[in-house]
């Protein structure tokens, strides 16, 4: 279900989008397609607690808020597929070699341009509401040194983005896929992910606490989880944070 973007709020300054959002929705103030887009963030958030960094007013920082009460707490993972998607979709109509990072980072080439956290309330075996925070590099120029590997799409194309414009083409991307979900296209879904992923198909060096190793992806579990097959030919499943893709084994 497509939703106008009249749910909009802009805000000078905050401490996280996501924080925002999860606010209005234990306020009850959210309605389903609400999304806050933040002109700055003081403490960004990322996968397992990193912060995002960004610089002010230059940058996409923003949260969709969603009703998905559809979806079972198991298939959780499919909200992260499908904001990928639509970060995805949005910059190959720019730039060119844009994939997905596993579990939802964005990369043009061997470079960072998005980093995605989903945030979920649960009500029993189904969620209830759950935030899409998107963090796309845009216009920034520099980059801090705390970031290994960032790039923005402005550095790929040598254009100038108007914020607000590139959020309604990705808030009606998002929703093209949210309709699919909710129609139960799943595999559909996964199909498009799992050829869209970083990397796939090529011998890469996972770090798994202190072992470092070669892998190579060789799927998607229905909960997200990471199967990669090393060298010996085991197969192995990893969920979040247990498991790197790292850029070389030395």
């Amino acid at each position: 279900m497509d939703k106008k973007a009249e749910h909009l709020i802009i805000l000078p300054e905050t401490d996280s989008s996501n924080n925002y959002a999860i606010r209005l929705i234990r306020n009850n103030t959210a309605v389903h397609g609400t999304i806050v887009l933040a002109l700055w963030q003081k403490e960004g958030k990322g996968q397992r607690g990193n912060r995002w960094i960004s610089e002010p007013n230059i940058n996409l920082l923003a949260s969709i808020i969603i009703f998905p009460g559809f979806l079972a707490v198991a298939k959780q993972f499919y909200l992260s597929k499908i904001t990928s998607l639509a970060i995805l979709d949005f910059l190959k109509q720019e730039t060119t070699g844009v994939s997905i990072k596993w579990p939802n980072d964005i990369y043009c080439g061997n470079k960072k341009i998005c980093g995605i956290l989903i945030e979920n309330m649960i009500q029993g075996d189904y969620l209830f509401a759950s935030v899409a925070g998107i963090g796309l590099n845009l216009n920034q120029a520099e980059f801090s040194n705390e970031l290994p590997n960032p790039v923005s799409l402005k550095l790929l194309t040598g254009k100038d983005y108007q914020v607000k414009d590139v959020l309604e083409r990705i808030r009606q991307i998002f929703f093209k896929h949210y309709s699919r979900l909710e129609a139960g296209f799943y595999k559909e879904i996964d199909d498009k992910y799992f050829a869209a992923l970083y990397k796939r198909g090529e011998w890469c060096c996972f770090r798994e606490e202190k072992r470092v190793f070669e892998a190579m992806i060789r799927g998607i579990g229905s909960y997200g989880q990471l199967i990669i097959e090393d060298r010996s030919g085991t197969v192995s499943e990893y969920m979040f944070g247990e498991i790197e893709l790292i850029n070389n084994c030395s």
